[in-house]
């Protein structure tokens, strides 16, 4: 694998937290760190609380309980939290003109909340849920994107014991009525329309849409944020301001059991129908918590900035752990090159963030613009950069580090899932890095990489898999244990499978190679389609790729590689016969593309990722998509189905 290519600075490793935190415990090594963590998995998760200030209303008599099998652990028998407090009203006093959030709207309008401001409008919010009937464990739906009152509206909803369940704004009526079905929502908040691209997005209506299939929704909660002329009924729906006018109540954060449901977060599947993953107060509060305080190390005076949706892990992981620290985090709205392409930047530079987060997608997205667009603006305020939701290639790790970065920055590139509100693998700011590697397995994280027989392998492509259980892992998925169990625990013994192909290099250091139903099986070899891009983006005409499996007589499977060039160039077959070396020099002869296609663009969706199975769906020739409501630019489909040469 890669040798080391980034060395934290002295100065850097001294004032970390992790390596405050390790000093007092006679710690030397980050490794010896995360091998104690998960060895005395017991010891970590119950000392976290001290390392993190975590504040309990009662604190916990045990703290795992396996009695029931690890597929069923519990945590923190006894204790009674909740996250809202920690995140939020006990910072209303000591931090009351501390800003904990700021949004920024694509038109340039721009709002800032105080710990102060937001904690009166979230008690607001609340005690109008409460007169509504809402209760403990009833399901309140977001299909709504990044606004303030979208932050307002996820700790209302904790606040009263309740389960938030946040949908992806980009989703389409089928895809929402799905959600609000199974769940059983009574309430959603949505809001008029939002601005993308520079054009308003009537979500109302799409709501509405969806609504009409699910019956079961008694009340909706219109933001206006547009003033648009919508459909309002007159005995479901109500707006923002009105629902909340004319109370000032302070209202109470309910005292809840460390493993009662806090987030209600659907995953997508290729196939049947999506899984609730069912994350507790403890969890979602530790996860993220943990993650920003060790590997991001964010401290004091900080600002993270991860380009997310509510509807997407991300979203609520951003919210809930930098202000569980007390710290600022951004959010936005629109798109990340519009106005105009260096939008990002120009964000990085007004803000001072600090941490900055995305997807590889995005980052490759921005490169193409150019290294200008990131010279004109300071950036000096930045530490560090986070990637999740897909392998990050080694050209777009190395322009990260390099041109925005200033070889000043560590890239924390991280992955876990919805599944577990946080990340199985990601490194730590004290430790050498490799081009895209993930560093090891986070602390408290039992993450190995097994073969077909789930015996551990290094310097072996296998399965991503867990072999102890964590708070945030979900708590079975809702209404459906079995599958659950079939999903996440039937693949080998004892084993969490994540469904991730990954290899462990001699160093420890991990690497995400896609998901194994993504894997392509080329004579009886698998390879992923991470493996294949990361060898042709390396090429320096090539903008991004996309690789897919499709049917061979012969071989079974033969790889079609999707190439975005570089602005200005044109294809050729001479370009074809390079990229094509470029995949053999890095992975052998059995997987030189069969098929090179030169696109203008490939399908992704809002958050960055790549959606390869809808790549091949046209390839093979499948006429029915499934939703494609989550694409960023679904004219993209044309480009797939006709392409350039």
């Amino acid at each position: 694998m890669s040798k080391f290519s980034w060395y934290p600075p002295k100065e850097l490793v001294e004032e970390a937290n992790v390596k405050k935190v390790m000093d007092s415990l006679g710690i030397k090594t980050y490794r010896e760190f995360v091998d104690k963590s998960v060895d005395e998995l017991e010891w970590f998760w119950g000392s976290v609380n001290d390392f993190l200030n975590v504040e309990w209303f009662k604190e916990y008599d045990e703290v795992l309980d396996v009695s029931n099998g690890i597929m069923w652990a519990k945590w923190y028998r006894g204790g009674l939290i909740n996250l809202v407090h920690n995140a939020l009203d006990r910072h209303a006093g000591p931090r009351s003109g501390e800003t904990a959030f700021i949004w920024r709207g694509e038109d340039g309008s721009e709002e800032r909340y105080s710990y102060d401001k937001l904690y009166n409008e979230v008690n607001r919010l609340a005690y109008s849920l409460q007169n509504e009937g809402v209760k403990k464990g009833d399901v309140v739906a977001l299909y709504i994107p990044m606004l303030p009152e979208t932050v307002i509206s996820l700790f209302a909803i904790l606040k009263i014991g309740a389960i938030a369940m946040p949908i992806f704004s980009g989703f389409g009526p089928e895809a929402v009525a799905v959600r609000l079905n199974d769940s059983g929502a009574r309430i959603m908040i949505t809001v008029d329309g939002y601005l993308r691209r520079g054009k308003p997005i009537e979500l109302k209506d799409t709501a509405d849409k969806a609504l009409s299939k699910s019956p079961g929704v008694e009340k909706v909660v219109v933001v206006d944020r547009l003033g648009l002329d919508i459909n309002m009924n007159r005995d479901r729906d109500v707006y923002y301001k009105d629902f909340i006018s004319g109370n000032n109540v302070k209202v109470d954060s309910v005292e809840m059991d460390p493993e009662d449901p806090a987030l209600l977060l659907y995953t997508s599947g290729t196939t049947g129908k999506p899984k609730g993953a069912v994350i507790s107060h403890a969890g979602a509060l530790l996860q993220p918590a943990k993650e920003h305080f060790f590997n991001m190390d964010m401290k004091e005076g900080d600002t993270l900035f991860w380009i997310s949706d509510i509807g997407w892990m991300m979203g609520p992981w951003q919210i809930i752990g930098a202000q569980h620290h007390g710290l600022t985090h951004f959010i936005m709205e629109g798109a990340p090159d519009y106005p105009e392409p260096d939008r990002i930047w120009s964000i990085v530079e007004k803000y001072k963030i600090t941490h900055l987060g995305f997807s590889a997608t995005l980052i490759r997205l921005l490169k193409r613009y150019g290294d200008d667009y990131v010279k004109i603006h300071d950036l000096s305020t930045l530490k560090a950069f986070g990637n999740t939701g897909e392998p990050i290639d080694e050209k777009s790790w190395w322009w990260l580090l390099d041109v925005v970065g200033e070889k000043r920055c560590p890239i924390i590139n991280l992955s876990g899932g919805t599944e577990i509100f946080g990340c199985f693998v990601l490194p730590s700011p004290i430790m050498p890095l490799k081009p895209s590697t993930l560093g090891y397995n986070g602390l408290g994280m039992a993450t190995d990489v097994v073969n077909e027989d789930g015996e551990s392998v290094v310097g072996e492509v296998g399965y991503l898999v867990c072999r102890k259980p964590a708070p945030s892992m979900t708590r079975g998925l809702w209404r459906d244990p079995d599958r659950y169990i079939a999903t996440y625990w039937s693949r080998f013994e004892n084993m969490w499978f994540h469904g991730d192909w990954a290899l462990r290099d001699e160093d420890g250091y991990f690497y995400i190679l896609g998901r194994a139903d993504d894997v392509i099986k080329v004579a009886g070899k698998r390879v992923g389609p991470a493996e294949i891009e990361t060898a042709a983006n390396k090429h320096p005409s090539v903008a991004e790729t996309a690789a897919i499996g499709i049917p061979d007589p012969v071989k079974g499977e033969a790889i079609a590689l999707y190439v975005v060039l570089k602005p200005g160039l044109e294809p050729s077959e001479t370009l074809k016969e390079e990229i094509s070396s470029y995949v053999v020099r890095e992975l052998g002869k059995p997987f030189r593309p069969s098929r090179i296609f030169f696109v203008k663009d490939l399908p992704r969706t809002r958050s960055g990722k790549i959606m390869r199975r809808l790549i091949k769906a046209i390839a093979t020739g499948r006429e029915e998509l499934g939703d494609t409501s989550s694409l960023e630019n679904p004219e993209s489909l044309k480009y797939v189905r006709e392409p350039i040469a």
